[in-house]
């Protein structure tokens, strides 16, 4: 460690960790609350799930600004209290009797999670490290990625032991004891700032140029109807397989094979992804998610399941990756912040609204395995709307 702070590898570590268990809490926990909640308050499904919505939606609101932020040098400070506002947020979430309740403390989450999660640490990694920021982002996805595999199993002991409201307080602590001080320690000492790419002339296209390209919007399109689809499964999972009939126990086990897949996937990327084309690749991945929530919505079987399992964390695992390489073949680099944060921002708009659509279609149709196949065949129109965004003439 150097005496301006810990080196390259300490930090990355740390931040790894930070991800797995942010993620985990912040993103995964809830749908492991629902029934629980349900079944103590008397809620209804829309009602719980308008509070991750919130939450969602949140998150996107204070995504820019977060940004800002780090670019002005303070991701120590952006990191730090955003793990401890997570913990604060966890902690009112405990003590709920009221839906106003619920939904303040899912502000309060909403807004850690643009402090926290991927793009943050990203872009701290990137100011701190400039010539290294690749590896970094290769970690923290490959920890990252376990996030569902150890949220599951560690909620569902909680529960057991402790109840749902202390299981509640048990992680908010963990958040702001343990991350929040491990981000302080992580990010000690000055960031460097990376040197500006001088673009080749006539190759990179600003925000304006990307605007009137068709392949923009129709990556847009691509990515918030995945976007929606992945939050809409993630918020009601658990609720799903108890809809099945499915225990615990193997409800458990289908959920924590989603995180290995979604790490084997970038293993085998990581190792052979040159070799294939983003675009060839893209369709391949996108493809796998309307495949697995089709063998969801109809296996009956835990065989079945754990193919639903590997499908669905493969195509999770890889289509980040696509996302972040494709567009600057696309759009080149120069302006790729703006061009990606104008694509994000209905991304993050369509994964707010995706909990509390799902909880509303519900009402409507018969079941879990209906919600699947609708979902499902949105999925399949932005694997359409991927395979039809060519690289745009430049």
């Amino acid at each position: 460690m150097s005496a301006a702070g810990p080196g390259f590898r300490a930090t990355v570590a740390a931040m790894a960790v930070g991800q797995l268990l942010c993620w985990a809490a912040l993103y995964y926990a809830f749908s492991a609350f629902v029934l629980p909640m349900q079944q103590a308050l008397g809620w209804s499904k829309p009602t719980l799930m308008g509070a991750f919505t919130l939450g969602l939606a949140v998150w996107g609101a204070t995504t820019y600004a977060a940004g800002a932020a780090i670019d002005r040098g303070l991701g120590r400070r952006v990191m730090t209290a955003g793990a401890a506002m997570a913990g604060v947020g966890f902690g009112v979430w405990s003590q709920v009797h009221e839906p106003w309740m619920l939904y303040g403390a899912w502000a309060i989450l909403g807004a850690s999670m643009a402090l926290t999660l991927y793009e943050p640490a990203f872009n701290v990694l990137t100011k701190r490290y400039p010539e290294r920021y690749t590896q970094g982002i290769t970690a923290l996805t490959l920890v990252g990625g376990f996030a569902s595999t150890l949220c599951f199993p560690a909620v569902a002991m909680l529960q057991d032991a402790l109840g749902w409201r202390a299981a509640l307080a048990v992680i908010g602590a963990v958040l702001l004891v343990g991350v929040a001080p491990l981000h302080a320690w992580a990010l000690r000492g000055p960031a460097i700032v990376a040197a500006r790419l001088e673009p080749a002339a006539g190759s990179e296209s600003t925000l304006h140029d990307a605007l009137r390209e068709r392949s923009f919007w129709l990556l847009t399109a691509c990515f918030t109807m995945y976007a929606f689809c992945s939050a809409a499964l993630w918020a009601h999972v658990m609720p799903a397989f108890d809809a099945k009939g499915l225990s615990r126990t193997h409800a458990l086990a289908v959920v924590m094979t989603i995180g290995p897949a979604q790490v084997g996937a970038r293993l085998v990327f990581a190792a052979l992804g040159r070799r294939w084309s983003l675009r060839a690749l893209g369709c391949v991945v996108l493809a796998g998610l309307p495949t697995s929530l089709l063998v969801f919505a109809m296996g009956r079987t835990m065989a079945a399941l754990m193919v639903f399992a590997v499908l669905f964390g493969t195509a999770n695992g890889l289509a980040t990756i696509v996302r972040g390489g494709l567009l600057p073949q696309y759009f080149g680099r120069a302006h790729i912040g703006r061009i990606s944060g104008a694509m994000s921002a209905l991304g993050l708009m369509s994964r707010s609204a995706a909990p509390l659509v799902a909880a509303w279609l519900l009402l409507m149709l018969p079941g879990y395995d209906e919600l699947l196949l609708v979902l499902g065949a949105l999925a399949v129109l932005a694997v359409v709307a991927f395979w039809r965004a060519r690289p745009p003439a430049r």
